[in-house]
This record gives C-alpha cells, sequence and structure tokens, in this order.
C-alpha cells in the first residue's frame, strides 16, 4: 500500500517558481537564433518528444527536429505544474498553451501565398512537460529551486 505525499504551500510555491522559469527559458531558448544548439540541452538521451503526432528520441532527435524547422515565434498565453509525488525534490508535470509563428509571420509570406495558408499564421498550441529532477546537478538548499530536464515532451497544435 502506498501513502499519499501531502504538498506544504512552500512545496507548491517552488514547484510553481520551477514552472515558471523552465517555461520563460524554454521558449526563449526555442525562438532563439542558436536553439539548434541550444534547445537540445534540456533534453537528456534518454528523453522522449512527441511533435504534433510525430516521436522524436532524446537530444539528438530533437536537434533534427529543430534544424528542419523554420524559425519561430511563441506567445505563451497560460501554464500550469503540478507537482508529482514520489521524489524530492517532486518531478513536475507542467501544461502550457498559447501561439506559435513559423518563419517570419504573414508580412513575410510570398505574395502568391494564398490567403487562408497557415504559413507564416499564428497557430494555437499545446505543450505537456515531464520535468524530472536532474540528478547531475549541485543539491539545493530548502526554498531552492531544483534543476530539471525534460524526461517527455508533447506538443500538439490544436487549432
Amino acid at each position: 500500500m502506498t501513502t499519499a505525499t501531502t504538498f506544504t504551500r512552500n512545496d507548491i510555491e517552488i514547484a510553481t517558481r520551477a514552472a515558471d522559469a523552465f517555461t520563460r527559458l524554454y521558449y526563449t531558448t526555442y525562438d532563439s537564433p542558436t536553439r539548434v544548439d541550444d534547445l537540445p540541452k534540456f533534453y537528456r538521451s534518454s528523453s522522449t518528444l512527441t511533435w504534433n503526432g510525430n516521436p522524436c528520441q532524446g537530444t539528438e532527435g530533437v536537434k533534427k527536429l529543430i534544424q528542419d524547422m523554420p524559425s519561430t515565434k511563441h506567445e505563451v498565453q497560460s501554464y500550469d505544474c503540478h507537482p508529482i509525488p514520489g521524489s524530492q525534490p517532486p518531478s513536475l508535470l507542467v501544461t502550457v498553451s498559447g501561439n506559435v509563428t513559423h518563419g517570419r509571420g504573414p508580412a513575410g509570406n510570398p505574395v502568391s501565398t494564398p490567403i487562408k495558408s497557415v504559413d507564416g499564421q499564428p497557430r494555437v498550441f499545446f505543450q505537456s512537460f515531464m520535468l524530472v529532477p536532474d540528478p547531475t546537478a549541485p543539491v539545493v538548499k530548502a526554498g531552492e529551486v531544483a534543476k530539471y530536464y525534460v524526461d517527455a515532451d508533447a506538443m500538439r497544435f490544436v487549432g
């Protein structure tokens, strides 16, 4: 029989700070000119990513996916964080929704682009991350945010 873990208000606050820091850093990195080299650093070789139904494995899979994609601009509308009992610090389920534009946006499309084309148009996305404490990171003190990596990631266009 397993016992339930009770999180304190402080635990939830720390988890929320971790999710906030992760979300800001992740999408800033994703939208940067150095994303091909920097975004895979959020993952490990055992990490899994499903990008709009297409599976990728590990840092090399993420790198290949990103290098074959046009530039992006993400606008995060909301995120939520749920600590997962079982470890201290706990793993975190982070869900994010927002808009993403690939390429230079509608103004960057050639004149011949059909009016209803999604190329360069903002698209609504939903992304879920399972963040796991990084066992190679230095131990954190009470009240500090742990260092996490992406163990699993699922992104889907919803609009």
